[in-house]
């Protein structure tokens, strides 16, 4: 044998080893699912803070449109219409949208017409009592006037001070000034609608006078306040209201004050 036939045939094999690095690719996949949920995580946390409640209100009803989807389809002309009977559970009327939607808009309807008598409101009492401009009231009347708005409307009252009051003794007799300052009166309640309201009060007196008409004596006078504004244009069926509080309700903590001599006249709010 030759030298070439003896020599003895070494076969090599070659290692393949799959993947990418030590552990492979996969972990490439789950890093870009943790960078995917990091991200989505910190722009749920910007938009919490860089929104408003109501923007936040109109995402969440992007996700979850009031529109009803029935559970079940269908094409037929039936008794419901082709609609399940589960779409009868949230749609008010085929092709008007949810309930929800419709409540909503009800009640921004609501919202808006109040603040828009709240402001007519707030226009009245500026103009009466000359807030940042001019009054129609001179100073003699003026410090007989004290308004506020209250959940009922804006209460307009008229009271008496020493030595000017607004009716001739215990009386429902009307001084001058009363006269002309119900005329004012009059005149500015033509800028707005609302219904109006008059009360009677008057201040206690000595238990000497067991004889002193507190009841009919608040009520004449708010009756006088009453005929007053009808003699000068008031609308007679905007008044619908005329109490006599006799001394129950003083405004000064003294019962016996002259400050508690009052008329008391109520612009209305509309949902009252």
């Amino acid at each position: 044998m030759s030298e070439g036939q003896n020599a003895p045939i070494i076969i090599k094999r070659k290692k393949v080893v799959s993947g990418d690095g030590h552990h492979g690719g996969a972990w490439k996949v789950a890093y870009a699912d943790f960078v995917t949920a990091m991200m989505a995580f910190f722009m749920l946390m910007w938009l919490l803070n860089a929104t408003t409640e109501q923007q936040r209100n109109g995402i969440a009803d992007y996700f979850a449109p009031t529109i009803p989807i029935n559970r079940i389809s269908g094409g037929g002309d039936g008794a419901l219409s082709g609609q399940d009977i589960f779409s009868t559970e949230s749609m008010a009327q085929t092709g008007k949208g949810g309930v929800a939607e419709q409540e909503g808009d009800a009640v921004t309807v609501a919202q808006a017409e109040a603040a828009a008598e709240a402001a007519a409101l707030e226009d009245l009492e500026a103009a009466l009592l000359g807030i940042g401009g001019e009054t129609m009231l001179d100073d003699n009347m003026l410090r007989h006037v004290v308004t506020r708005l209250t959940d009922e409307g804006l209460v307009i009252e008229l009271f008496d001070i020493e030595g000017a009051p607004l009716f001739i003794g215990d009386t429902a007799e009307p001084t001058q000034m009363t006269n002309e300052l119900s005329a004012l009166l009059a005149r500015i309640l033509q800028v707005v609608e609302n219904d109006l309201a008059i009360a009677g009060h008057v201040r206690s007196e000595s238990i000497l006078r067991i004889d002193y008409p507190v009841w009919d004596l608040s009520t004449d006078r708010a009756a006088a306040l009453r005929q007053m504004l009808r003699d000068n244009g008031t609308a007679p069926d905007r008044i619908v209201r005329q109490t006599g509080h006799a001394n129950q309700s003083p405004t000064d903590p003294d019962p016996q004050a002259l400050r508690n001599n009052r008329v008391e006249l109520v612009v209305l709010r509309s949902d009252r």
